[in-house]
C-alpha cells in the first residue's frame, strides 16, 4: 500500500475531490447512458466513425475542452484538451468507438468511448481545483487498422504522463495484458489458362495460397503455446474452369511479446515463399500493422483497483495462462504509462465479438459498468494529479517494465 498523504490544501483533499467527481457523474448519468446507447444504435466501422467522433468531440467542446479533429492524418481521430492554471501531469482518457462488421458493437466500444468521455467531463467539473492537463483522445479503428498505432507514430501520445481506458468484459481485472499481433497479407501471382483444355499451361496461384496454409499447419507443432496464427483466403479465383492467376490471404500472427511475434512472422512469411516456389508462383507479403503486447502499469492498476472496489466491484486478476486477445492500446502502453482494466457486463463464458455481448453492451449491467468505469478512471486521475508521489511511482514502474530501446521499435507497423 502507498502512503496516502494529501499534497494539496486540506480543505480540498483528494478524498473530497473524488467524492465530487462521483457526484457529478451521477448527475449526468442519464446523458452518458443516452450517448452510449446512441453509439450502439449507430455502429460505424473502422476509420468510418464520423458520427460517433462528432458526438464525443462535440460533447467535450460543449464542456470547455479545446478540440482538435482529424489528427495524425485520421479524419475520425480527435484530441480534446483542458489546461489547468497550474502545471502538473497530463492525464489522458482513451476513447474507442469503432464497431465490428455485421455484429455492431459486439466489443462494447460504445461503453469505452462514453466512459472515457464521462471521466474527462468529471475532471472538467472540478477543473479549478486541479493542476495539470486533461485530455480525451478519440482513437478510431481498434478492431481493424490500428488507429492508436498510427497516433503513437505521429507523436499524439508524446506528452502524456498517464493514459487509461476501461474495456467491458466478464469480470473485473486491472492487470490483464495482451498478445502482440501482426497483420500480414499475401498476394500470389500465377498464370491463367483453361483448367481442362490447357492445365499444363497454367500456374495456380490458389494452390500456392492453400499450400501456405498447409505449411503453417506443419509449423504449428514447433511453436510455443503462446503463439496464435489464423488466416482467411480473401481471393481464391473467379471461376472453377480457369486456373487462378491471382489469390490472396490475410493472416494474424500473435505471440506473447512483440519480439517473439516478429520471429514467428518471419517463419510465416517463409511458409508463403516456400509455397510460391513449390508451385511456380510468386508472392508479395504486406505487413499491415503491429499491435504490441500490452503492459499494465502496476501503480496505476493498483489505484484503479482500489477505486473500483469502493464502487462495488470485486477485482479478480487473470490466471497466469488465461487466454488473451490483442489491442492497439498495447502500443500506447509501450510508449507511456497506461492501464486497460476490464469491468463485467456479461457472465463468464460470454465471449466478446458475439451478438450476446452486443446485447450486453446496452443492458442495465452494461450501463452500470459504464458509470463505474467513468468514476473509477476519474478517481484514479485525481489520485495521480493531487499526489505527486504516486505519479513518481508510475514513472518508476514504467521505467522498470518497458524497454524503450527494444529492437522491434525500429520496424514500421503499417503499410
Amino acid at each position: 500500500m502507498f502512503n496516502r498523504i494529501p499534497e494539496i490544501e486540506a480543505h480540498m483533499s483528494t478524498k473530497v475531490l473524488k467524492e465530487r467527481v462521483q457526484e457529478y457523474l451521477d448527475e449526468i448519468a442519464d446523458r452518458l447512458i443516452a450517448i452510449s446507447h446512441d453509439i450502439h444504435a449507430n455502429p460505424e466501422l473502422s476509420f468510418e466513425e464520423y458520427r460517433t467522433m462528432a458526438l464525443l468531440a462535440d460533447t467535450a467542446a460543449a464542456h470547455g475542452f479545446e478540440v482538435d479533429r482529424g489528427i495524425a492524418g485520421l479524419p475520425t481521430a480527435f484530441v480534446a484538451t483542458s489546461q489547468g492554471e497550474q502545471p502538473g501531469p497530463t492525464i489522458a482518457f482513451i476513447a474507442e468507438y469503432d464497431a465490428l462488421p455485421e455484429l455492431g458493437h459486439a466489443c462494447g466500444h460504445n461503453i469505452i468511448g462514453t466512459a472515457a468521455t464521462g471521466a474527462a467531463l468529471a475532471l472538467q467539473a472540478i477543473r479549478a481545483e486541479l493542476p495539470g492537463t486533461i485530455k480525451l483522445i478519440g482513437t478510431p479503428a481498434e478492431e481493424r487498422g490500428g488507429g492508436k498505432v498510427i497516433m503513437v507514430e505521429h507523436g499524439v501520445f508524446d506528452e502524456i504522463d498517464a493514459a487509461m481506458m476501461v474495456h467491458p468484459g466478464t469480470k473485473t481485472m486491472t492487470t490483464r495484458g495482451t498478445l502482440a499481433s501482426n497483420k500480414v497479407d499475401f498476394e500470389f501471382f500465377g498464370q491463367s489458362s483453361h483448367a481442362a483444355a490447357a492445365p499444363d499451361m497454367g500456374i495456380n496461384a490458389l494452390d500456392a495460397c492453400i499450400l501456405t496454409f498447409n505449411n503453417i499447419n506443419a509449423l504449428r507443432q514447433h511453436l510455443t503455446d503462446d503463439v496464435r496464427i489464423h488466416g482467411i483466403i480473401t481471393d481464391g479465383g473467379k471461376a472453377a474452369n480457369i486456373v487462378p492467376d491471382y489469390a490472396s490471404a490475410s493472416f494474424s500472427v500473435r505471440a506473447a511479446t512483440s519480439e517473439k511475434s516478429f520471429e514467428v512472422l518471419k517463419k510465416v512469411i517463409r511458409c508463403a515463399e516456400a509455397a510460391a516456389i513449390a508451385t511456380g508462383a510468386t508472392v508479395k507479403a504486406h505487413h499491415r500493422t503491429h499491435y504490441a503486447n500490452r503492459i499494465a502499469n502496476p501503480t496505476m492498476a493498483q489505484l484503479f483497483g482500489e477505486n473500483v472496489t469502493q464502487l462495488g466491484e470485486a477485482v479478480v486478476e487473470p490466471e497466469p495462462n488465461e487466454r488473451m486477445g490483442s489491442s492497439d492500446m498495447g502500443n500506447v502502453s509501450q510508449h507511456v504509462p497506461a492501464i486497460h482494466p476490464y469491468l463485467p457486463i456479461a457472465d463468464v463464458g460470454t465471449s466478446a465479438h458475439t451478438s450476446a455481448f452486443a446485447e450486453a453492451a446496452v443492458s442495465a449491467r452494461g450501463d452500470r459498468a459504464l458509470m463505474r468505469a467513468a468514476k473509477a478512471m476519474a478517481m484514479t486521475a485525481v489520485d495521480l494529479i493531487t499526489q505527486p508521489a504516486l505519479m513518481d511511482a508510475v514513472r518508476r514502474d514504467f521505467a522498470a517494465t518497458v524497454d524503450l530501446n527494444a529492437a522491434w521499435r525500429k520496424q514500421r507497423f503499417h503499410s
